[in-house]
């Protein structure tokens, strides 16, 4: 497992403690659009269903977002940041 649930638990919580100027884990900053979670998925190795459970959503959720249907909003797109900081994956704001 790349990243336990204990720990995304911790960085969360410890997250929405940093003051919203912090770019880290800014969600606001970071446009969470459909090539980037499916990019991030695949560096992560793991498929919609196991991200999914990761994040505590649904795999469907996990396909609007790759197809561009929807995207992710609040503390969806926050883990995602999250997720995205603890893995290193390289990405653009």
């Amino acid at each position: 497992m790349l990243f336990s649930d204990a720990l995304l638990l911790t960085a969360y919580t410890e997250s929405c403690k940093m003051n919203p100027m912090n770019k880290q884990y800014d969600a606001r900053k970071i446009s969470w659009n459909s090539q980037r979670i499916q990019a991030l998925r695949q560096h992560l190795k793991l498929t919609q269903r196991e991200l999914a459970e990761r994040l505590g959503t649904r795999q469907q959720t996990i396909s609007e977002w790759e197809t561009g249907m929807y995207q992710p909003r609040g503390a969806s797109a926050t883990l995602l940041s999250i997720v995205a900081e603890q893995s290193r994956f390289k990405y653009t704001t």
